[in-house]
């Protein structure tokens, strides 16, 4: 059964905590290799990372050495360190790996041992791979149940909220509202046809580091013509190009949290549905506008849009205010509108609504 990161997070540092190796399987892109990295921050140790599928036998035990007639070996530098402090030993495309490097890493996962070398008491073990239920997919050997026993092994299958809060601190507005409102193209979600490129949750990333590096980002009205659409179309696809070409085409005129919290132009949402509206909340939430306490006159700003919207959205703006400082939610609740609607009212009419249903 396949688990989300939130998930994966709760559960994974129990099985680390006793020294048990973790297996991560998942679909290419999804940051089963980020996952590992923000685990190895947390625990405050380093990371250090081998690619199995490059190690050859000599890579994975070191180079032999005679003392007194006695053969030894003398242990390659990832596995030294491993052994001489406390580290994150990540291993990956373990399933791509030679057969000898495999066998190898049946001592090392069960016993923490491998050619006269032991890991240090406190180093963990993670590998990850491609396989799983999505390993028809890929060119990876299979792996029998003595070598899955080494193992706890978790099946990623993160949501787009996984990546939506992920990203929130490391892709840049258009891209991140892209995806919120294009969900569907965050991945591939299906079979892969040889030699055609797919959207990745990786490929956006890097998609987003690229227009921001030309500068493309904070003035999408400097990229109209190709220049967009053949670097989308390289990074997540034809299809996904298309749709996001047109969507960032048009982001300038679409509505901003400036628009609304500082200069209070309601006006542009007039024409909103339901989705339009819960997009743009998201987006408040997203860029953390709420996180402060807000000043009379932004408050007044989204007091005034606060009763223009359906009940089922208000909530949801009350909500998201929440998770702000209280002061936040106070305000609104006295607020009135430019109109002279009361929110205190429109909150009590709201909530009988929820009861009576």
């Amino acid at each position: 059964m396949a688990i989300d990161f939130k998930t994966f997070n709760e559960i994974a540092p129990h099985v680390l905590a006793v020294r048990k190796p973790v297996l991560i399987r998942g679909r290419h892109g999804i940051g089963k290799s980020e996952i590992v990295y923000q685990i190895a921050d947390a625990l405050g140790l380093p990371v250090v990372e081998r690619r199995a599928s490059q190690m050859t036998e000599g890579d994975l035990l070191g180079l032999p050495k005679t003392d007194g007639g006695i053969t030894s070996w003398c242990p390659p530098e990832f596995l030294a360190t491993a052994c001489n402090k406390a580290v994150v030993l990540f291993l990956d495309e373990v399933d791509r790996a030679v057969t000898e490097v495999r066998q190898g890493l049946f001592e090392m996962t069960d016993s923490r041992k491998i050619a006269g070398q032991t890991l240090h008491p406190e180093t963990l073990i993670i590998a990850a791979v491609n396989g799983g239920e999505h390993g028809a997919q890929y060119q990876v050997g299979e792996m029998d149940p003595a070598e899955l026993d080494r193992y706890t092994v978790f099946d990623l299958e993160p949501t787009a909220e996984d990546w939506l809060d992920w990203a929130k601190g490391n892709v840049t507005g258009p891209i991140w509202d892209f995806i919120n409102q294009n969900r569907s193209h965050l991945e591939h979600d299906g079979e892969f046809e040889p030699n055609k490129v797919y959207p990745s949750r990786r490929s956006w990333k890097r998609l987003n580091d690229c227009l921001d590096h030309a500068g493309l980002t904070e003035d999408p009205k400097a990229s109209a013509g190709p220049v967009v659409f053949h670097l989308a179309s390289g990074f997540v696809g034809f299809e996904a190009a298309v749709s996001f070409n047109d969507f960032f085409a048009k982001y300038e005129s679409q509505v901003t949290i400036e628009d609304i919290v500082d200069r209070g132009e309601i006006s542009k949402t007039d024409e909103f549905g339901i989705n339009d509206h819960c997009a743009l909340i998201e987006k408040f939430q997203a860029s953390g506008v709420f996180n402060e306490e807000l000043t009379p006159v932004k408050m007044q700003n989204v007091v005034n849009y606060f009763v223009t919207l359906p009940s089922e959205v208000a909530m949801k703006l009350w909500g998201v205010l929440g998770e702000g400082p209280q002061e936040n939610v106070v305000a609104l609740h006295r607020g009135e509108a430019s109109d002279g609607r009361k929110v205190a009212s429109m909150m009590i009419k709201m909530f009988s609504s929820e009861t009576s249903s």
